[in-house]
């Protein structure tokens, strides 16, 4: 296979997910009622928790980014937190209870009933944010789970939004986009005065 016949290959195949993804009124619907939830913790005064590993850590860091900067427009910040990003409290936590405590432990330090935890996994089966997720559930924060095909984490979070496909890239190409739809969402229903007339 040539270089541009793997380009238009890739394309395609993370293009067909994403026409999975259209296709599927539960995943669509999901979509939707987690971004009519964000915004109404929000309009509570609560927040929003991210996290996962790897490639989903950086998942995770880019939504928190856009809801506490911007997405489309200008408008005030929204409270979101990622919690892959303090190295010092990653490798405190690691060190003193073990990896799989890492976000579950910050959870417990600065969740608070009727926040939002967000867990990342392409698996499903991350075991820091297994724990993360029954650590939030226990606390009375609402959990949603962004997975791919299978895993744990789909039958124990209250929302799971679940990519219809195998394949790690792919799935994390669609958590992004998934990421930014909610963001675009929440924006637009809490500050519509703040939309500029294009």
């Amino acid at each position: 296979m040539d270089n541009l016949e793997y380009v238009k290959n890739y394309l395609s195949s993370s293009l067909g997910v994403k026409k999975k993804l259209i296709d599927d009124n539960d995943v669509i619907a999901k979509i939707k009622d987690v971004a009519e939830l964000i915004e109404e913790m929000y309009r509570s005064g609560n927040k929003l928790l991210l996290a996962g590993n790897g490639g989903s850590a950086a998942d995770a860091q880019h939504i928190a980014a856009e809801f506490v900067s911007r997405f489309f427009y200008d408008r005030p910040g929204l409270p979101a937190i990622a919690l892959t990003t303090d190295t010092s409290m990653l490798t405190a936590i690691g060190n003193d209870y073990g990896f799989d405590r890492i976000f579950s432990r910050q959870i417990q330090a600065q969740g608070s009933r009727g926040d939002i935890f967000i867990g990342i996994s392409t698996s499903g089966n991350s075991s820091n944010i297994i724990a993360a997720i029954r650590e939030a559930k226990r606390l009375g924060i609402i959990t949603v789970a962004l997975c791919g095909k299978g895993g744990v984490l789909s039958s124990i979070a209250d929302f799971s939004i679940d990519v219809p496909s195998l394949s790690t890239p792919h799935i994390q190409e669609c958590h992004i986009v998934i990421g930014h739809i909610i963001c675009g969402l929440v924006e637009e229903r809490i500050f519509p005065e703040e939309k500029p007339n294009v």
